[in-house]
């Protein structure tokens, strides 16, 4: 029971850290008014890479080949303002492949959620599809290794030719049959 509490006390910790840091406040100025019993570590080097899968609402093909390269060239951007490094894209009809080393002072959540909500308000502010553009309510995050990283890069660069003969659906259950398979929750 004892170690429940701390995961939630942890996770909350978590929580006003970025909630503060969205007010231009740091964890310290937090910590010295009494709130919290933990101290961050700051992380000096890291390799978090993620494969990030986004996939727009209904699986429908909103991205239209005309405007693929703005919206890609628009999430690069997003991605390298957000302390992260993109290391090659590829925007799908109904889903896009973002491979990215993130700082370790963002979730996997908070920078998909900055990506998709920048995306979504760029691709309807400039019609850049037809009807309104939505994400999937939810997205995909797998780590990837330091020394399998230009392979995921060229897997993605090769989503043309992929998508020939595999279908989104055929594709995204592998990857997630592949990565369950390496998940092990202890939790009860």
């Amino acid at each position: 029971m004892f170690k429940l509490a701390f995961v939630k006390d942890f996770q909350l910790l978590i929580v006003v850290f970025f909630t503060d840091t969205a007010k231009n406040k740091t964890f310290k100025q937090e910590k010295n008014r009494g709130n919290g019993p933990y101290q961050l570590m700051k992380i000096e080097y890291n390799n978090l890479y993620t494969h990030f899968i986004l996939i727009t609402q209904n699986r429908t093909a909103f991205i239209q080949e005309g405007n693929r390269d703005r919206i890609e060239k628009y999430i690069s951007g997003v991605i390298n303002n957000s302390c992260s490094k993109l290391y090659s894209i590829y925007a799908n009809p109904e889903h896009v492949h973002l491979p990215v080393s993130r700082s370790p002072k963002l979730l996997e959540e908070v920078l998909a959620t900055i990506v998709a909500d920048s995306a979504s308000k760029f691709i309807n502010d400039y019609r850049l599809t037809q009807g309104v553009f939505v994400w999937q309510e939810s997205a995909a995050a797998f780590s990837v290794s330091k020394s399998e990283i230009d392979k995921v890069c060229k897997y993605i660069l090769n989503q043309p030719m992929h998508h020939r003969t595999v279908s989104f659906a055929e594709e995204y259950n592998e990857f997630v049959k592949y990565y369950q398979k390496t998940l092990k929750w202890g939790i009860s």
